[in-house]
Formats: C-alpha cells, structure tokens, sequence
C-alpha cells in the first residue's frame, strides 16, 4: 500500500513552523507497511488543496 502525506499551511513554506509530523506519521505508516510514497508542502488555498488531493491520490492508487 502507498501513501502520501500533506501538509497544509503558508507558515510551513515560509519556514515559521518545522513540519514534524510528516517525520511522526511516515515513521508510523512504515511500522505497519505502508509506504510513504511523497511529502507534499502546500499553501492555504482552497483551489491548491484541491488539486493537490486530487494529485495526490492519482500517484497512490493502483
């Protein structure tokens, strides 16, 4: 099974917060055999969101 995580939030981009979930979360999914195919950053736009879902579930289904 793959997965892919996203994280979602301008103040990631611009480096205001370290994205330390995405670490917790992939660690996790390995443990369990699931592999983390892709880590998306994005900004907090709803038409972005969107289609990075959409991208997203393109690469991992299958």
């Amino acid at each position: 099974m793959k997965a892919e995580i996203i994280t979602i939030g301008d103040e990631i981009l611009i480096g205001q917060i370290v994205d330390t979930n995405s670490q917790w979360i992939g660690t996790e999914l390995n443990k369990i055999g699931v592999l983390v195919y892709q880590i998306t950053s994005i900004q907090d736009d709803k038409q972005h969101i969107l289609n990075a879902l959409q991208e997203a579930q393109d690469r991992v289904i299958l």
